[in-house]
């Protein structure tokens, strides 16, 4: 299997537990990577079958911004349940940073990789 990545996408948004946190939207950063077969979009050059990266980003953004969670790590789960479930890939980890979040650190966050379910 090829990859088809997204590196650092920035998003604003409120996220977090605290009240201070929910008052003014703070910066996250997604590294995306899906795995999938690139032959057929690469022989004919055509993008209905790629793994269109700006679409996933597209849907990433939307999401984010659609509902604040208190949580990275609820809202990296429900993203890869909509990567997972919406575009073509077998599987996706997901990366997601908050640089704010703890001043001593350049950045902390989570990353999951998860897996579609074979039926």
């Amino acid at each position: 299997m090829d990859k088809v990545f997204i590196s650092q996408l920035h998003v604003d948004t409120i996220i977090g537990v605290y009240d201070f946190e929910k008052e003014s939207k703070q910066s996250l950063y997604f590294d995306i990577e899906m795995l999938s077969n690139i032959k057929p979009a690469a022989a004919s050059d055509d993008i209905n079958l790629a793994l269109d990266y700006a679409k996933v980003s597209e849907r990433v953004i939307e999401h984010t911004t659609a509902k604040p969670v208190e949580l990275l790590e609820t809202l990296v789960e429900q993203l890869a349940k909509i990567i997972l479930t919406e575009f073509n890939t077998p599987q996706v980890t997901i990366k997601v940073s908050k640089p704010a979040a703890v001043a001593q650190a350049n950045t902390v966050g989570v990353e999951i990789t998860r897996t579609k379910a074979m039926s």
